[in-house]
């Protein structure tokens, strides 16, 4: 990326999430309260992840069950199989509520807060865990040089479907090929690949 690029990636981060957030602060208040109503749990989700300037929390609508962890811990087999591949198929520390969160991606939406405290960005590398971190080995230093994405390369072809080491591999294409171009793309495509749902679990 050139030094001019991060100016202009900046400018449409700050414009388009305000605009989304003008558009669609009725439908995060709504879905907040339906969380909120459905076992009286907090209604957002603070997750741990990294960036360019060090660790930071990001938000979301809380879409499993407040013990989730201790779900998690309790089942030796089930938590393997996360430690495989950062997500479950068929995840029962998911409500019926976060279940349809997650299918539309509504659960992602407070992170345009995140966007707007310069911590992400509209299109970027998925965003990822301390400890997840350590799975991209070599490549590690895009998340040095790159905020995390709300959407990016990976979501738009096949989101959760995408094996691990592929998302690596398309986190790395997105951030050695970046253009202003590129990251139009992805915004545009992004209603569509949530429209389809694939890989939405």
């Amino acid at each position: 990326m050139s030094q001019k690029t991060p100016l202009i990636k900046r400018v449409l981060d700050l414009s388009g999430a305000v605009s989304l957030l003008i558009l669609l602060a009725p439908v995060i208040a709504i879905c907040a309260l339906l969380v909120k109503l459905q076992d009286g749990g907090p209604a957002l989700y603070r997750r741990r992840v990294v960036g360019p300037d060090g660790e930071f929390d990001a938000f979301k609508l809380r879409s499993m069950h407040p013990n989730a962890e201790a779900v998690l811990e309790a089942d030796p087999a089930l938590k393997r199989a996360f430690a495989a591949n950062s997500k479950l198929r068929h995840d029962p520390r998911i409500t019926p509520v976060g279940a349809v969160l997650r299918k539309l991606s509504l659960d992602e939406l407070p992170q345009l807060w995140n966007v707007l405290r310069g911590e992400m960005s509209l299109v970027g590398p998925r965003m990822i865990t301390p400890q997840e971190l350590t799975r991209y080995g070599d490549a590690a230093w895009i998340f040095r040089t790159t905020r995390p994405g709300l959407t990016g390369f990976w979501q738009v072809q096949g989101r959760q479907e995408v094996p691990f080491d592929e998302r690596v591999k398309m986190d790395l294409y997105y951030v050695q090929n970046w253009s202003l171009r590129l990251d139009c793309q992805i915004l545009l495509e992004t209603p569509l690949a949530v429209i389809r749902g694939v890989g939405a679990y």
